[in-house]
């Protein structure tokens, strides 16, 4: 049986970054949705911000076909870099590359079926080793003084374990998540951890077993794996990540944590939307301009 803490220091992060993004189609036709620009980033920039930020060593993107622009995000663009050295735009230049991973600290393997995003997640198990590692999705992007997974692997730090980023959801909306069955015996120092008892992918409303949904963040025990081996499709006929760490509950710890900041949904049109507002709103450079400019477009509209 495993160990519910574990004294290994979180040093791997997934980015499941296969999907088809149908939602946006006719723009990702051609171009990933996880490089649809959010202001002036595009989504996976964001997320690798926030593994970085949290203390990620090592980044591995797992990708399906036609995500050559992910790639090529995350390498040198010496055409693109000598055309501003020459032209002496210092500030250009930096943003090309300064933020790069050092060489070999970046791998890329590839997801050749869309069968879900445990499946995905199996598919960087070689990448991985024996070790503890976290899952961050693109389209989750939260908003937060510290972030997210950084307050994850604190949580982390302290109870060991599987952790899950986790946020109340209106009960009508359970079955578009994972929700969390809350084992309301078990006491923590820190209120925002919640131990689970029970783990249900997308329930009917009548069937949820609370309204605290998990979205796209995890820190993960390797033992997910072995059991994503042998994993059946669930709902949707995906093979699903919640339901593999469902079956570790019982063997190593399962916590939920309800972290600090807003989340949205960029895997839909109007939490996009709303994302490039809140960060937009978040740049004292852009501030002032985009209030006045949102002013305008609400009086066109006949909005208050």
């Amino acid at each position: 049986m495993s160990q519910t803490r574990s004294p290994m220091k979180v040093r791997k992060a997934v980015f499941p970054v296969g999907g088809l993004g149908t939602r946006f189609l006719p723009a990702t036709k051609s171009m990933p949705k996880e490089m649809l620009p959010v202001v002036d980033k595009p989504l996976i920039h964001y997320a690798f911000e926030e593994a970085k930020a949290a203390g990620i060593e090592q980044f591995i993107f797992v990708t399906g076909r036609n995500k050559h622009a992910i790639e090529d995000h995350f390498d040198h663009s010496y055409e693109l870099q000598s055309t501003l050295s020459q032209k002496n735009k210092k500030k250009e230049l930096e943003l090309t590359s300064n933020w790069l991973p050092k060489a070999g600290n970046v791998s890329f393997t590839r997801q050749q079926e869309p069968m879900g995003l445990g499946h995905a997640v199996w598919c960087a198990r070689h990448l991985i080793g024996n070790e503890p590692f976290a899952v961050i999705l693109a389209d989750d992007m939260v908003l937060s003084k510290q972030p997210c997974l950084k307050q994850m692997i604190e949580a982390y730090d302290d109870v060991g374990g599987n952790i899950l980023g986790v946020m109340d959801v209106p009960l009508e909306k359970t079955s578009s998540y994972g929700i969390v069955d809350i084992d309301k015996s078990a006491k923590n120092k820190d209120k925002r951890i919640v131990k689970a008892k029970g783990l249900v992918e997308k329930p009917a409303p009548a069937d949820a077993p609370s309204t605290l949904s998990i979205i796209g963040r995890y820190i993960l025990q390797p033992d997910v794996f072995s059991i994503l081996d042998k994993q059946k499709p669930g709902a949707g006929g995906e093979i699903q990540l919640t339901d593999a760490i469902c079956s570790m509950i019982g063997k190593q710890g399962v916590h939920g944590y309800r972290f600090e900041g807003v989340r949205y949904d960029c895997g839909s049109l109007v939490g996009f939307v709303a994302a490039n507002v809140a960060y937009s709103l978040e740049r004292t450079e852009t501030r002032e301009r985009v209030v006045d400019e949102l002013k305008e477009v609400f009086k066109r509209a006949g909005l208050k």
